[in-house]
């Protein structure tokens, strides 16, 4: 089973420690992405798994194998690194052979292993080529060629498309979620991009200031995050957050900001509760443009209307923060002119404590 097991991973250097003792199981074949900011120790902690960084306190295991003073050469693990690290005297074939040719394998094993891995990656015509006549996404190709030749245990991902153009990025995801199938391979991925983390993830892994904030698939941390910062990390626009109170309304508690108040869920933790501080948080995706004739709205005030071809994203204020409602243009442009206000589902509404930033108990979207 090639899989990786870090309980209890720290790293300090001198006092100032930037891993704080996580957990995490990544099963054999799995695809986890770790994401989060910059500065989190997401990269730290793959660097660790990878050996290039040594583990300060708890224990690492890489198929089942205890790997804490392990050199990187013997863990059985292949790095992609964001600037490529290609040679740039080899050509093509010569970058891919590169392992295999320290490994001392026969040149009739090296020239069909290469073979085969530039058919995979498209790679097949450029193999005489050098680095310096390849384009970005080439380069990143052959980065990922040298790596999979080895056929190793675990693949790392250090945010291998942060140095391509959006087009590119687009391309090289589609890529690597088409390998990660073909190949079967074990995968840790680190990003700070969370639509890359949406996309290429079975789990995603929140990380911040060298804990992890939640684990989970990624529509399960889109649709029930933990906290505040999940919440507001993942998703594109991100959630929405407002400052509140709790009130009492003749059919359950409501949310009241800026003047106004809008229907919640009946949780658990709101029973009572009149006067709590709250944050609610609301999807732009949730929100539904609302004629002045409708009951229980949100009056908001359009400041600014984004038009991206099929859908719009329109940007207002309420309740001091900024607020952004994203919705169909198709059919839509005259409520897009006239927008004044929204509605929502009540259980659409995630709330947070207002003082931990945590989310009240009760709370679940189906994925």
């Amino acid at each position: 089973m090639s899989g990786v097991n870090l309980k209890g991973i720290v790293k300090a250097y001198g006092a100032v420690t930037v891993v704080h003792g996580i957990d995490l199981e990544v099963a054999e074949k799995e695809f986890v992405v770790l994401v989060g900011p910059s500065g989190c120790g997401k990269s730290t902690t793959l660097r660790m798994i990878a050996g290039l960084e040594e583990i300060t306190d708890g224990d690492l295991t890489i198929d089942g194998r205890h790997v804490n003073r392990v050199a990187p050469k013997d863990r059985d693990v292949a790095m992609v690194f964001q600037n490529y690290a290609l040679y740039p005297h080899l050509n093509v074939a010569d970058n891919i052979a590169f392992g295999l040719r320290i490994r001392k394998e026969s040149k009739e094993h090296i020239a069909a292993s290469v073979d085969e891995v530039g058919k995979i990656l498209g790679l097949t015509p450029y193999l005489e080529r050098r680095p310096a006549d390849l384009s970005g996404g080439q380069r990143q190709r052959v980065a990922m060629g040298r790596a999979i030749v080895r056929r190793p245990k675990v693949f790392l991902f250090d945010e291998p498309l942060s140095n391509l153009d959006a087009k590119l990025r687009t391309q090289m995801r589609a890529e690597i979620k088409r390998l990660h199938k073909r190949l079967g391979a074990t995968s840790i991925y680190v990003t700070h991009d969370q639509v890359e983390a949406m996309t290429l993830a079975d789990r995603i892994v929140v990380m911040h200031d060298g804990r992890i904030e939640q684990v989970g698939s990624p529509m399960e941390l889109f649709l029930n995050p933990v906290n505040t910062f999940v919440a507001g990390f993942l998703g594109s626009p991100p959630m929405n957050m407002v400052k509140a109170r709790v009130a009492a309304g003749p059919d359950g508690p409501r949310a009241e900001f800026d003047g106004q108040s809008i229907a919640l869920s009946p949780l658990p933790d709101l029973q009572n509760a009149e006067g709590r501080e709250i944050i609610i948080g609301i999807r732009p995706e949730f929100v539904k443009a609302a004629s002045s004739e409708q009951t229980d709205r949100v009056n908001l005030q359009a400041e600014l209307v984004e038009t991206l071809g099929s859908e719009a994203l329109i940007h207002t204020t309420l309740a001091g923060q900024p607020f952004v409602v994203r919705t169909e243009t198709v059919g839509q442009m005259r409520v897009l002119r006239d927008f004044s206000g929204f509605t929502i589902q009540p259980h659409l509404i995630r709330v947070f404590d207002a003082q931990t930033g945590r989310a009240l108990s009760g709370q679940r979207l189906e994925e």
